[in-house]
Order: C-alpha cells, then structure tokens, then sequence
C-alpha cells in the first residue's frame, strides 16, 4: 500500500477519528441485505471516484464491491426500518445483535479492522480512503434528511459494540462526546465526500481543489535578504534549556492495577481484572498503555532541578492530560492543566517557562474551533485558563492572541524572541477546520507579521508548537504555508522545537527551489510519558548565549531518560544521560546542513541507523525492530518538513537505502567465496557453467 507519514508504534488511539468513523458508516449496522440488481436503478444515488488501489488485494476487492452504485435512499429507508425496530426493543442492541448480510459484506470491502488500525497508528491507505468516502456520503445523506442526532449517537454506539472496536463504556462515551460535533461540523458543510476525505487523509485520497482550503498566505513587499551561511561558535556562553513534552499526567494511574487492558488507557482502578502477575502496572509507570503518575513527575522535576540547576529557561510544548479521551470533561481537563503546572512552579518558581497548547488540552480532544465558532462550541474555556495560567510566565501584552488562538511572541533578551503557535490548527483531527481551515484565527498571517518585524529589527526567532509541520496530522496546505513561511524567514528563524510523536527525533527544511539545499531544522523532543513502550525523557539543549556575532543556533542537545524496567524492578529512578548528539553521532556542529548529512550517512551505514533508532525508542527494552522498510520510513521522516510530500521528498533517501541493501546482498553472497573453498568450486563450476551456456546458446 502507498503509505503517509508512518509512526513506528502504535500511540494514542485518535478515538474523536474513530468516533467520527462509527458515526459515517453506523448505518451499516442496521442496513439490510441489498443484491447488486437493488443498487443499479435509482436516480439519487451518490457515486465518486475511489482512491487509486494499490496492490492485487485492493484490486480484487474494488471489482467485487463498486463504491459508486450504492444506493443511499434505499439504505435510508432500511435504516429507519432498523431504528423503529430498535426503540421497540427499547435498545437491546447494546447486547450485540446479528449483523445482516448487506453489513457483513460491504465491511469486508471496507476491511474495517485495517481502517481501525491505521486510524490508531496513523498510517492511511486506500482502505481509510474508501472507508472515509463511503461513510461521508452516508452521513450527509442522513442528515440531509431529518436524522435526529439521539439516533445517530444510538446507531454509531451499536455499530461500535457489535463489531467490538471498543468497549462498550469507551464505544459510548467517545460517540457521545463527538457526535454533538459532528454532526454540527456536516449540518453546516458545503463540501463533498471526496473534498472530505481528501482534505481529512491527504494526498492517499486525493486532494480536490476547494477555495475553503486552497490558500495561500500574503508576504509583505520586502525582499528576502542575501543568505549568508550559519556558523557555530565554539567556546562562546551558550543558553542551557530544559525541553518539557508530553508529560500526559494521569491522576488516576494505580500500581497494581490492570496494564493490560482492552481500553485506549489502562493502569487504572476501572481497567478491570488482572488475569496474571506479569499484567500488573509498576509503580512508576508501565511500558503499556499507561500514562505518568505523580510521582515519576515528581522525581523528574526534582532530578532535573538537582542536576541541572543552571537552566536559563524551559520550552513546554503540551499535551498535559491522559489519554482517556472517552471520559473526559473541560473542568477534568483544566484541573490536570494546573496541577502540572503546580508541579512545575514547586521545582521551578523563578525559571521563565514558554510554554505550547498541545492537542489534548481540549474536551473532546483535538477540538479547536476558529473564534468565528462560538457560544458553547466554542473554546474561550480553554483560551482564557491558559491566559491566566501562563501569565506568570508571559507578559501581558501576550494576553489578546492567547485568549483569540492560543499563541503568542514575546522578547526573551534584546535580539532573542521566542514564538510559540498553537499547532491544533494545523491538525486534520481538528474537524471544526473542515467548515473553512483558511489560516485560523489569521495565525500564520500574523506569524508573517512578527517575523518581518524580527527581521527588521535583526532579532533571531526560536518557534515552539506541539505537532510537527511535516507530521501526517498536519493539514497539507497550513503545512505547505508553513514551510514557505520558514523558508522566507531562514536566516531569522535558528530553530524549532514540537513535541506530539512521544519519539526522539527532528525533521528537515529544504529550500523550494533547490530541494538539495537544507534551510532549516525542527526538533522533535523526547515524550515524559513512557506511552507506548517508552521510556519517559527529557531534552536539554545548549543554545549560543550572549555575544556579537551569536545566532542562537544549538550548539549541542543531550537526551536524559529513566530506565522504567530498572526502576520498577529495584524501587527508585536512576535518570540518565542517554546521549549528546554531537559525540554520539560524531557531528561538527549542529547546524541543518549537519543534520541532513547525518540522514544521508544512516541510509548507508546500518550501525549509524541503529543507534539512531534506539535513541528514537529512548533506548527502551520494549522497542520494536525495525526492517528495510521501516527504515525508509523514519528517514523519509526526517526529511518531512512538509507534510504530504514524501513522493518528491523522499525518493532519494529511499534510493539510498535501496543501493545499500544491494550492496549487503552483493557482500553476503561473495563472501561465501573463500580462498579455501575455491577447491569445491572450480571443479562444480566447470561441470554447471558449460551446461548454462548450452541452455541458452543452444
């Protein structure tokens, strides 16, 4: 299949996706059995175009089913048949009833399981394409005509139930949450299902044109400047920053309790029975589905605060509450936002803290409105705690464009001036962007506007956000604004820094109009949360300090980590240096140039990569292996600033590997040859190689 960005495990379930699924296509769970003859003869039916199949297995399944001549109006009529059927039965059809025909076969073509799957690791194929298209049309259809939302909550419940994607608490607790959303968000849309899913998946499911999300940001008449070449300054005072992501507190984590569960969230009292000893959480976290406890938070902080007393200032890029998403509520949400930051001004009441909105914050997850959504869809619940919270930290002039978006500029030090944006809209989870995702909240117009006043003023920018520019869960046409926006802004932008993947790692910039030309470089910091078979980490970095010439590029970043497996087996944390990237990877500097020859040496030397990925992993005995093609993927990662672009990005990377795996198979088979068993093969040879030479000659 023609994969997007892929993660290498599986993190958090995006149940508010899978909502969304169990909300297009619920009506198959109570349609009846239609032949082909019921599908070819009526007028209203809705038909597109499927995504492109990519292997024989796509292929066959699209020549048995035929997406185009399914018959919506018949399926509405079955449908209302269903939900009488059901308010009879006064809702036994939690108790799993018989699924029909029509139902069993069409999510067999939909191979549901894979769409489940790829929606958890966000990994899109041609399956969540179809998937997508199919249930769309669905909806819009229902809606169209008069489906109330009890009933669509009802359905999208025992859609979920029945097939089991859930349990039957996580299956109504995240539909009822989303469905309110949902159907708002396609009340109100003037898109069809390929516009839809185009926009939701990517480039997989083709992105048809749409004025609502083809757009482009306006640049002030002021010509980019000569590009002169970074330089790192050695033996100058360099900044030293404390990077903070991911922390996902979970005030209700329990040692003892079920780690392995059947729910998005274990390591608690309600995660139901341990079946054996091995299932039983640890006391300072799990390598499982299982958040942060208080306390490992709190032996970070304090080894943090201990062995590094010197930190300048500390980056925050979100994501603070766990990821019981099915549950949660805003006043929920908000009282895990200020017990984290409680923890934090314990350890660290006078060090500046800049932090990122992650997208988590909200209740339900990812939901990010644009200010023209208000009254109780909208998010000023959120908006207006962060402007109170942060205001210890920020100063007040800062308070409009957090209680309007959630981002904000401020003046670290004279020439030194720190942006962070809120990256939720950018997010392709974040479904209010579908009524109109044309630069939300105008933040990347007035990112232009802060960077051309940086640039005039010959400050150097450092940008915070939450999910990376170049991840799948960032919409193409932010990202591609985005990137213009860096590439535009290079010699004033010196770094990034997101959070959101839980792994250890950065992505790349090149220029548009010279793809072998690095121009920048986003670092990806190390989650706290050991969620999924992590170990939990932080970053520090070194950054170029106070004198003439300093850019404030990094000089140097070290990744310290706690061994869980260690600490759970002997009852107390050993945090540790994990690596530094300049003795680790035997790097001159650390500037985008040295990060891209760094990609291009793990593609040809195996060793180099596999240290890589251990770090990646935060060295945690739980990581999972990695193959060719695994391979591929993470550094096609690493050069994915822009999001939706691998076809161009990563071809030459992938080529790379290709030559190198050749070259093992080369070496492997030749070495087979030694001097010593010459004595075996020239006698063989000169019985087989007449015998070839006469099968082809003669």
């Amino acid at each position: 299949m023609d994969l997007q960005r892929v993660a290498m495990a599986r993190t958090s379930p995006d149940l508010n996706l899978l909502a969304l699924l169990l909300c297009l296509l619920f009506p198959l769970h109570l349609g009846s059995p239609l032949t082909s003859k019921d599908w070819d003869f009526h007028e209203n039916d809705i038909s597109y175009d499927h995504a492109t199949p990519t292997t024989q297995e796509e292929k066959e399944r699209v020549e048995k089913f035929d997406i185009s001549k399914l018959n919506y109006t018949a399926i509405l009529l079955e449908l209302e048949k269903g939900l009488n059927a059901m308010k009879k039965r006064e809702g036994r059809f939690l108790e799993g009833p018989r699924l029909p025909r029509f139902f069993t076969d069409l999510g067999k073509f939909l191979d549901l399981e894979q769409v489940v799957n790829e929606i958890e690791t966000s990994i899109m194929s041609t399956a969540s394409c179809t998937a997508c298209k199919v249930g769309v049309g669905m909806l819009q259809k229902f809606v169209q005509n008069g489906m109330i939302k009890e009933d669509i909550i009802k359905a999208a419940s025992g859609f979920c139930i029945s097939l089991r994607i859930e349990t039957t608490r996580v299956c109504l607790g995240i539909v009822n949450l989303m469905a309110d959303e949902v159907v708002y968000v396609v009340e109100n849309l003037v898109m069809s299902p390929d516009e839809i899913c185009g926009f939701v998946i990517g480039d997989i499911c083709g992105i048809p044109y749409n004025p609502y999300h083809n757009w482009k940001v306006a640049f002030p008449p002021v010509q980019k400047p000569v590009q002169h070449p970074k330089s790192s300054s050695t033996g100058m005072p360099t900044l030293k920053v404390l990077h903070l992501s991911d922390t996902h507190y979970d005030p209700e984590y329990q040692e003892g309790s079920n780690a392995d569960c059947d729910e998005p969230l274990c390591c608690r009292a309600s995660s139901g029975p341990v079946k054996s000893p091995g299932d039983r959480a640890g006391y300072w976290g799990d390598y499982r589905k299982c958040d942060t406890p208080s306390r490992t938070i709190h032996s970070m902080l304090q080894h943090i605060a201990q062995a590094h007393p010197d930190i300048d200032y500390i980056i925050w890029t979100g994501d603070l509450p766990p990821h019981d998403i099915w549950n949660q509520t805003r006043e929920g949400n908000l009282d895990v936002i200020r017990a984290t930051i409680n923890q934090m001004m314990v350890y660290f009441p006078k060090t500046p803290i800049f932090p990122a909105l992650g997208n988590h914050e909200s209740a339900p997850v990812n939901s990010f409105p644009p200010p023209f959504v208000m009254d109780n869809h909208g998010v000023g619940w959120l908006y207006e705690e962060l402007a109170y919270q942060w205001q210890r930290w920020l100063p007040e002039a800062s308070s409009p464009t957090i209680r309007k978006g959630a981002f904000y500029s401020v003046l670290v030090r004279p020439g030194f001036r720190i942006i962070s944006l809120n990256m939720n809209y950018c997010n392709n989870k974040n479904w209010w962007l579908l009524l109109n995702s044309t630069d939300p909240a105008q933040e990347l117009q007035w990112l232009i506007y802060e960077l051309q006043n940086a640039e005039d003023k010959g400050e150097k920018v450092h940008i915070l956000g939450h999910i990376p520019p170049g991840h799948s869960d960032c919409l193409k046409v932010w990202s591609h604004n985005y990137y213009t926006i860096v590439n535009r802004y290079e010699a004033t932008i010196t770094a990034q820094f997101f959070g959101h993947t839980h792994y250890d790692e950065f992505e790349l910039f090149y220029d548009e109009n010279d793809r072998h030309r690095v121009t920048n470089i986003a670092y990806i910091g190390p989650s706290v949360t050991s969620y999924y078979k992590l170990n939990p980490g932080y970053r520090i970095y070194y950054v170029e300090g106070e004198f003439p010439t300093s850019q404030k590029v990094v000089t140097d970043h070290e990744t310290w980590v706690m061994n869980l497996e260690e600490a759970n087996r002997f009852g107390h944390p050993r945090w540790y240096q994990l690596y530094s990237a300049r003795r680790a990877y035997n790097m001159r500097n650390l500037l985008p140039e040295e990060w891209n020859r760094l990609v291009y040496k793990m593609a040809l030397d195996d060793n180099l990569f596999r240290k890589y990925q251990r770090f990646y992993w935060k060295n945690s005995v739980a990581r999972e292996d990695c193959d060719s093609e695994c391979k591929k993927r993470m550094l096609c990662d690493l050069k994915s600033g822009r999001s939706n672009d691998r076809k161009y990005t990563c071809a030459k990377i992938t080529e790379q590997v290709e030559i190198q795996e050749r070259t093992d198979w080369t070496d492997w088979i030749y070495s087979g040859f030694s001097i010593t068993s010459l004595a075996v093969v020239i006698p063989v040879a000169a019985v087989v190689i007449p015998n070839v030479l006469y099968f082809f000659f003669f």
